[in-house]
């Protein structure tokens, strides 16, 4: 199988299918957590994440708080898994350590548990992190929720995650063309990372449905969100929100900058996307509308005059370019 995230159809075929989950809802296409009744008005929501990469630890810790916070439920903790291989060094240990603690007291969700091995099957770190978290009943969301003729919102800008991820990893060759105040910029993205209050505000300023940006970027959310909610886009290409560092990085390296992991942005449908935009402003992020939720099967790109269909899933452009497992 090809590396990174697994094709919409292996995914139905080979692990869904096999799942008879009773949770009260069961991960699935575009569903990145699973959710059980608690107490009266309650739903205990629990969420994962893996990175790989060997930049940036701290990313796995929000992938999950990401997956999390698009069910509306507020973190409880997280516990971590990290394997190690055996060139890693103690040093490696701590650096990795030190990053989940980071964004630990950042966020003020305790580490509740976790495991941590060195094996001989591994070649790179695998930080795997499960957030747990507690979710109001009639504000939870997922991104099955989206009906036709909706207003389609992307917060902050695309591509974010990953265009940190390259401005550090592959910083020698950028400096061939770029200078390093560029690149600084660049990187400092990987502070963007965090929808929590994004999505709070959304889950109580009337969203219908919400999906984070990961791997597969804009587009293969995009892709998920119409699967899930089984309904069809029509997105203006021209109004998805992206930092020109983004748009040159990938340029260098040949690559599709909407096809890229997206860490720290957010996808939403709501019926007045205008009072959620609003809300999201009012609270000090950044939010835009860049196309309508359709009653057909079509997803299509717009891009001036020309249209063209969303294709389904691919992987992320990232896995092309970063030493990773």
């Amino acid at each position: 199988m090809k590396a990174g995230k697994l094709s919409e159809s292996i995914l139905k075929r080979s692990v869904l299918r096999q799942l008879h989950n009773p949770a009260v809802r069961a991960p699935g296409v575009g569903i990145d957590f699973g959710a059980v009744d608690a107490s009266a008005g309650k739903q205990i929501v629990t969420a994962e994440a893996c990175r790989a990469f060997d930049t940036f630890p701290e990313a796995g810790v929000y992938a999950a708080l990401n997956n999390l916070a698009c069910s509306g439920a507020k973190p409880l903790g997280i516990t971590m898994t990290l394997l190690l291989p055996t060139s890693a060094s103690e040093n490696d240990l701590r650096a990795w350590i030190s990053a989940v603690s980071r964004v630990s007291e950042k966020e003020q969700i305790p580490v509740l548990g976790g495991h941590t091995e060195v094996l001989r099957t591994v070649t790179s770190p695998q930080l795997i992190v499960q957030a747990v978290g507690e979710a109001d009943r009639e504000l939870f969301v997922t991104a099955a929720g989206a009906q036709p003729d909706m207003d389609v919102i992307v917060t902050k800008w695309v591509g974010l995650e990953g265009t940190a991820i390259l401005a550090t990893e592959h910083r020698e060759e950028l400096s061939a063309r770029y200078a390093q105040p560029f690149l600084d910029k660049a990187a400092k993205y990987i502070d963007y990372l965090s929808i929590r209050s994004e999505a709070a505000v959304a889950a109580k300023s009337g969203v219908a449905a919400m999906h984070d940006l990961s791997e597969g970027g804009v587009f293969g959310a995009l892709w998920e969100l119409g699967q899930c909610s089984g309904v069809g886009l029509e997105i203006d290409l021209k109004k998805i929100p992206i930092r020109q560092e983004t748009i040159e990085i990938c340029e260098f390296f040949d690559l599709n900058p909407y096809k890229l992991l997206s860490g720290g942005s957010l996808l939403l449908a709501a019926a007045d996307g205008n009072a959620l935009v609003h809300a999201i402003r009012q609270s000090g992020g950044e939010a835009v509308i860049v196309g309508r939720t359709t009653d057909s099967n079509d997803r299509v790109l717009i891009n001036g005059e020309e249209r063209r269909f969303l294709e389904t899933t691919q992987t992320d452009e990232l896995w092309n370019m970063v030493k990773c497992n």
